[in-house]
């Protein structure tokens, strides 16, 4: 295929020094989730950075600079596509690195400029623009069911408040004991809290983001503002970390400036409100619990402690660590896209979770990300070992 384009065109200076510094060491290949269920080195971390690096070749080698550009192979350009999506984003493989690349970041560039080429999206990732243009929603759901299965009658939005919340769409059609948790429990803070019509309550752009589809985004982003910025909102709450990911970290690009209000992750917000006195869990749970870290609550903006806080201040309860936690901790399995189109790697990631859950004897797992509990449930399914699955504020809620 010619190159029209340089390979670097949507690398910045950082990625541009990060692609050049991998040294193949392999580190990074000990913490690889795709490489934990595959084994399979062709679409490892440092294989990617390889094609990617004879791809430069092609448009801003010496070769290409004395010469003009080359033809870069059609099997490799499908061998990198194919590599750069069945990977879930996780950023395992960067917290590790012993350069310091940044990968969270990295394989999302690198699989725009795979959108660009008009190689990727792969398989069903390339329905989102217009899924997300008609419903609102990756899933195609209609917006009026967003809300109406799951929310709680005795709960009250405000038309106007201080503070909102964001159910995000996974969670609205896929995880609602977790989304019907957080919103017990907001309410049972006291705190008066707003939330957009379903109507309008559209996609965080996230799915678009991390699938290189980004054409929607400015919209995406520009409406969600305008509607809280409406509703006189200082601070976002929502409890899906790619939701939370891309507001803090991408949303004032395409927005153009600071947000007019904070974000914060559910248990943020509520880890806050128990130290305050607002929230008191008075319930016992003499349980073994054990805590799995979302791959974007940790790596990807830092949320670590909260959870355990929130878990360790209900009365009775034994909180368990997984062997790799906080920001080492193993993805679940449902990152980057990855899981509806490497379905069979995402169950057994799952699957990975439960059994050491399982062997850790916890009664209990407990997660706080609405991919996760979507997937992981699903890999328990015909599972031969079973625990218990419940999202943070769904336990929460219970003991209030």
């Amino acid at each position: 295929m010619k190159n029209d384009r340089s390979f670097t065109a949507e690398l910045s200076s950082r990625q541009l020094l990060e692609i050049d510094a991998c040294t193949q060491c392999g580190e990074c290949l000990k913490h690889c989730p795709v490489q934990d269920v595959t084994g399979n080195a062709s679409v490892s971390p440092p294989e990617k950075i390889r094609m990617f690096r004879e791809l430069i070749r092609s448009t801003d080698g010496l070769k290409a600079r004395l010469f003009g550009t080359g033809e870069a192979g059609r099997m490799l350009l499908d061998d990198f596509t194919k590599a750069v999506f069945e990977c879930t984003t996780c950023g395992a493989c960067g917290q590790n690195c012993p350069v310091g690349i940044f990968t969270q970041r990295l394989w999302p560039t690198l699989r725009k400029e795979m959108v660009k080429r008009g190689l990727g999206p792969v398989g069903v990732q390339a329905n989102l623009p217009k899924a997300i243009t008609i419903s609102g929603n990756p899933y195609d759901k209609p917006s009026a069911d967003r809300y109406r299965p799951w929310f709680p009658e005795q709960v009250r939005v405000a038309e106007r408040a201080d503070v909102a919340y964001y159910a995000g769409c996974t969670g609205a059609y896929e995880a609602q004991p977790m989304v019907r948790g957080d919103v017990l429990v907001l309410n049972a803070i006291g705190t008066p809290f707003t939330m957009l019509p379903p109507e309008e309550e559209v996609c965080c752009g996230f799915p678009l983001f991390i699938t290189g589809q980004h054409d929607l985004l400015e919209d995406l982003v520009k409406r969600l503002v305008a509607g809280y910025e409406a509703r006189g909102v200082k601070t976002l709450v929502c409890s899906c970390p790619c939701c939370v990911n891309i507001m803090s970290r991408d949303w004032p690009a395409y927005y153009g400036r600071e947000l007019p209000f904070v974000i914060r992750h559910i248990t943020q917000f509520v880890a806050g409100a128990i130290k305050e006195g607002t929230l008191r869990i008075t319930k016992k749970l003499k349980e073994t619990v054990i805590y799995h870290d979302p791959c974007y609550l940790t790596r990807g903006v830092g949320v670590i402690e909260e959870p355990r806080e929130v878990l360790r201040s209900i009365p009775g309860i034994t909180v368990l660590e997984f062997e790799r936690h906080g920001l080492n901790s193993r993805c679940c399995g449902s990152g980057g896209a990855a899981r509806k189109i490497f379905h069979e790697n995402a169950i057994k990631m799952g699957r990975l979770t439960i059994d050491e859950a399982v062997a850790k004897k916890a009664d209990r797992l407990i997660l706080s990300c609405p991919a996760c509990y979507a997937k992981v449930n699903e890999a328990m399914q015909g599972h031969d070992k079973q625990i218990r699955i419940t999202d943070i504020m769904e336990l929460v809620s219970g003991l209030i």
